[in-house]
């Protein structure tokens, strides 16, 4: 609705809304945006113990399991399982020998050194075969999740034979996701580790707090930018998804005034309107930043003491004479006196 415009003795006034014009600060942020992914620190590569072949796969890439839920089935290859075999023949034959030696020297027909060397020979068998059974070697294993995971790679099919060492899968931490965001070198030297971060899904519904873990060293020759890794510790976004970072890198000081208070002239430049005398004057602004319908503004012919303008300000010119609540803002000032 345009404002109210009377005469005022022969000189038209506009009704106005004002308000005080208060000293304040908002928060400073970087916008960017990025990718979820899981960072090195929370991914872990399951490998093979041993040459075994696959014999079931239980999980896919991007499933999410939790702890102790069983991944994959691996069995001993033959030549595995015949080692495992030899191992057990070496640790019977050890014992036995173990026991002969014994009986000998309680006849006195061996020495206290070969009873030694028969415990050695025994104990070397046994962590022999310890060994192969650690490595899977004494039948079909269940590799099982460690943690709470997200499969992020499936490195083998069922029925492959691999290599000791050999990946066999790849799982990150469910609950440690960071978010990459690529930002331009300027920006970047605001950005600090351990600065607190609003992280939200592209539709806006999906909401949680992080901070900065790391900002980048150098600018990516490929892209021009520095990238930042914000940890999201627990989240309701996926691996993978595309996410909205705002990154809080201090505050912004001036006058907060409120959107519809700031006007364009047909210069470009912006504005605002203040009340001194009962009239309207015009102001030059800067606007130094912006959260939701809030603006920081500084500008070197401001005076606190007089109202900023709020409705009405986009028809009125210097020197104006203005109504506040069908008064003028001399009758106001007059009446509060």
């Amino acid at each position: 609705m345009a404002p109210a415009i009377a005469a005022e003795g022969g000189a038209p006034s506009v009704l106005v809304s004002v308000a005080p014009l208060k000293a304040g600060s908002l928060p400073r942020t970087v916008t960017a945006w990025g990718s979820m992914l899981s960072p090195p620190s929370a991914t872990q590569v399951i490998s093979a113990r041993t040459s075994e072949a696959v014999g079931a796969i239980h999980v896919r890439a991007g499933e999410e399991v939790p702890a102790g839920a069983p991944l994959l089935q691996l069995v001993p290859d033959a030549q595995t399982a015949a080692s495992y075999s030899v191992a057990q023949s070496a640790l019977r034959d050890a014992e036995l020998a173990l026991a002969r030696t014994r009986d000998m020297l309680a006849q006195h027909l061996a020495t206290a050194q070969q009873l030694d060397a028969a415990r050695k020979a025994r104990s070397d068998a046994q962590a022999a075969l310890d060994a192969l059974k650690a490595q899977g070697a004494a039948g079909a294993s269940t590799v099982r999740a460690p943690f709470h995971a997200i499969v992020t790679k499936v490195s083998v099919t069922r029925g492959a034979l691999v290599a000791a060492g050999a990946a066999l899968l790849e799982i990150a931490k469910a609950e440690d996701l960071t978010l990459r965001v690529n930002v331009t070198p300027p920006q970047a030297r605001l950005v600090a580790p351990g600065n607190r971060v609003q992280v939200a899904s592209l539709d806006g519904l999906h909401r949680v707090v992080g901070k900065v873990a790391r900002r980048g060293a150098s600018v990516d020759p490929g892209t021009g930018l520095v990238p930042i890794d914000i940890a999201v510790p627990a989240n309701p976004l996926f691996a993978g998804e595309n996410a909205q970072a705002e990154i809080a890198v201090g505050q912004i000081e001036g006058y907060v005034v409120p959107h519809a208070a700031i006007l364009v002239n047909p210069e470009g430049k912006p504005y605002v309107v203040q009340i001194e005398g009962g009239k309207a004057r015009r102001v030059a602004v800067d606007v130094l930043g912006a959260q939701g319908d809030e603006n920081v503004v500084r500008g070197t012919a401001l005076k606190a003491d007089q109202p900023l303008v709020l409705s009405g300000n986009y028809q009125l010119d210097d020197g104006m004479a203005v109504r506040l609540g069908g008064k003028t803002a001399n009758d106001s000032a007059a009446s509060a006196r």
